[in-house]
């Protein structure tokens, strides 16, 4: 993976990256490299730097999924990016493609979360239960070609597989996301949920930070360039 193609943004304190969809952001059971595995590795290559490279992980995405992440490169990067997002003072926008039409052109989804740890999936309810976080996410339909229909999603919340459990309790499953209903895709390493923008307050600069990351290289997405 060529980190310089995908890097949408870089500056003393973080860089944020373009992620392909089947990459791993940080380390698991697999043992695979991870993004941040790279991503330190640029750093090092290109600044010269000697021994190890912090890098801190500011937020994740979900394997199959494409699209911005953020990492810091400084631990005050760090410990105020992570306070922006425990404050839901970053603004994100994220794409989904669904072969199924929204009951509504948009609206509001508020659900009740809760995770299987064991099979690494995610219920949603109706209602409040003993172990279910609260979910809130904001969507739009802002496209449609032949049986493609492309969401706009803003959550408000930061839950685990919110985007693809709550599309697909609403009923519109995501492209590609077996583990929840989608149909099967020829891309098997990727869903078609897309991290499009990332909007913020530069922790350290406070300027506005606006970044917009390209959907992938792929017939579907290209349906709606």
């Amino acid at each position: 993976m060529s980190i310089k193609a995908i890097v949408l943004y870089e500056d003393n304190h973080l860089l944020v990256i373009n992620k392909p969809a089947g990459s791993l952001v940080q380390g698991d059971k697999t043992g695979d490299v991870t993004l941040a595995d790279d991503c330190k590795a640029y750093i090092k290559d290109k600044y010269k730097k000697p021994g190890d490279v912090f890098l801190g992980v500011v937020h994740r995405l979900d394997r199959p999924v494409s699209g911005a992440v953020i990492f810091a490169r400084t631990s005050k990067g760090l410990e105020r990016m992570n306070k922006l997002f425990h404050d839901k003072e970053v603004n994100k926008t994220y794409w989904a493609i669904t072969k199924h039409k929204p009951p509504l052109l948009e609206g509001e989804l508020i659900n009740y979360l809760k995770k299987n740890s064991d099979q690494n999936k995610v219920t949603a309810f109706n209602k409040a239960g003993k172990g279910a976080q609260k979910a809130v996410l904001n969507f739009k339909m802002i496209g449609r070609i032949g049986e493609f229909y492309l969401l706009e999603v803003k959550p408000e919340t930061g839950r685990p597989h919110q985007i693809r459990v709550q599309l697909a309790k609403m009923g519109c499953p995501i492209f590609g996301d077996l583990k929840y209903g989608g149909e099967k895709s020829e891309n098997k390493s990727a869903i078609y949920l897309h991290s499009r923008e990332v909007n913020f307050v530069h922790p350290i600069k406070k300027d506005r930070v606006q970044i917009i990351a390209a959907v992938p290289k792929d017939q579907i997405w290209g349906l709606f360039k």
